[in-house]
């Protein structure tokens, strides 16, 4: 007889039943506790979480109405509104039972008990208090995920032509069901904007799905995005539902759809036509309401042409398209987002007080940033992280050794160049002023008199 991973609590003030219960419910449950009152009840439940509570409906002798376990009843859930209760009482009244029920109980068992009956109603009990945690972990992470979004999409919303244009148009096709594509480089915030979309919409109580194709292998696509039944191979131990089923009524998106294989293309292209799926292994065919929105990295219209892409899957996915510009190609938003994420770390590390000097943000205006907003919000916590003083310095940032601070190619003016080639040999030796005058062709006091007199 296998055993139960379930707490149980008794709360009876007849010893033998008590005695009784926890023998019993011993051999089916890991955890069972007694108690003859419920007077300690809050301490008990404040040290420990349990599955099932069985509750006695009455408690002072000659009393037997009920009301007593009715109060108590009223009690738990207001301390715990997850909270599965069984009255258990000797004395059968229907109307006490139905009150007991409209109470929020989950069943009413009468003494003296029927052992399956008992076992039936405790590992149903136990099902429900499952699910009940799992639903209230879903909305806190939702409430989490909510919060920690809002401030995501203030780093989108920047001061360049081009994103404010973006700004306008999530406005205007979220509220709609339109397919969206979402187009960028890896690091522009391409799930951010997918993320505002479904914050805006009527969908927006309801699940973001987001499903990393590039993360799948071909072998777990089907069972991943469609589901399978018990049986449908070798591990499938249980029913279980895709990502695509779990979306039902919220959003998906489908980000790395360019890195979908040809064969694999097909698949989902009819799911996208149909809006139903069948589960591995089942001849069920299931209706889906979604709202899709896809992103990649890749020029899906070129692949298409390319034979690579199934055009009419790209053009079913593409009612609506926005494409994300990398971070060079705004200047004007890397000072605005820096700052951003400056007050951002330094709340997280607790180093308040915080600023960027002027040689940094011309560094920073100045990088190419390869990674985009990932790489500069990656720069700036490192910084945070490793800054000793309150002023944030260029050779404070790590930026790539493949790629150069580039302003060479547009800056002509010789003291902006002297600036760029300072910037340059402090960061090329690591911050060590010896080293850098020695780059520079220049003696220590010179390099200290120039960085003092550009603001370095």
């Amino acid at each position: 007889m296998s055993i139960t991973d379930s707490s149980i609590l008794i709360i009876d003030d007849n010893e033998q039943i008590r005695e009784s219960l926890e023998l019993f419910l011993g051999r089916h449950f890991s955890y069972v506790e007694s108690s003859s009152s419920p007077n300690n009840l809050f301490h008990t439940l404040e040290n420990h979480r349990f599955d099932i509570i069985l509750l006695d409906m009455n408690f002072s002798p000659g009393k037997h109405s009920g009301n007593e376990g009715i109060f108590w009843l009223r009690e738990i859930l207001k301390f715990d509104s997850d909270a599965v209760v069984i009255l258990i009482t000797a004395y059968s009244k229907v109307e006490l039972a139905v009150t007991g029920i409209k109470d929020g109980a989950f069943d009413f068992i009468l003494k003296p008990w029927e052992n399956a009956k008992l076992i039936a109603s405790i590992k149903a009990g136990i099902k429900l208090r499952k699910s009940k945690l799992e639903v209230k972990e879903l909305k806190d992470q939702r409430q989490v995920l909510s919060n920690n979004l809002e401030h995501d999409f203030k780093f989108l919303q920047s001061i360049s032509p081009a994103m404010k244009e973006i700004e306008s148009i999530i406005s205007k096709v979220a509220e709609t069901d339109a397919n969206v594509l979402i187009l960028g480089e890896n690091g522009t915030g391409k799930e951010i904007v997918a993320r505002e979309i479904h914050r805006k919409s009527k969908r927006n109580n309801q699940i973001f799905m987001s499903v990393d194709l590039s993360a799948l292998t071909e072998s777990l696509f089907e069972s991943e995005l469609f589901g399978y039944k018990k049986g449908a191979f070798t591990d499938a131990k249980e029913d279980r539902a895709g990502k695509i089923e779990v979306s039902n009524k919220g959003s998906l998106f489908l980000d790395e759809i360019g890195n979908l294989p040809l064969h694999l293309q097909s698949k989902l292209l009819t799911v996208i036509q149909t809006k139903a799926i069948t589960r591995l292994g089942s001849s069920e065919n299931k209706k889906i309401d979604f709202r899709l929105i896809c992103a990649t990295n890749k020029p899906l219209n070129k692949l298409s042409q390319e034979g690579k892409f199934r055009e009419d899957l790209f053009f079913r996915i593409n009612t609506v398209q926005i494409e994300v510009p990398p971070l060079r190609n705004r200047k004007e938003d890397i000072i605005p987002l820096s700052e951003y994420f400056l007050q951002v770390f330094s709340q997280k590390y607790n180093k308040q007080g915080l600023n960027i000097s002027s040689s940094a943000a011309s560094g920073l205006e100045n990088y190419t940033w390869p990674g985009n907003v990932r790489e500069l919000k990656h720069t700036i916590e490192r910084a945070v992280i490793l800054s000793n003083n309150k002023k944030i310095k260029l050779e404070d940032f790590a930026f790539s050794d493949s790629v150069e601070i580039n302003s060479e190619n547009d800056v002509l003016n010789l003291t902006e160049l002297e600036k760029l080639a300072i910037k340059k040999a402090i960061k090329k030796s690591g911050g060590n002023m010896s080293k850098a005058s020695e780059i520079l062709g220049i003696s220590r006091t010179t390099l200290y008199f120039k960085i003092s007199k550009y603001g370095l």
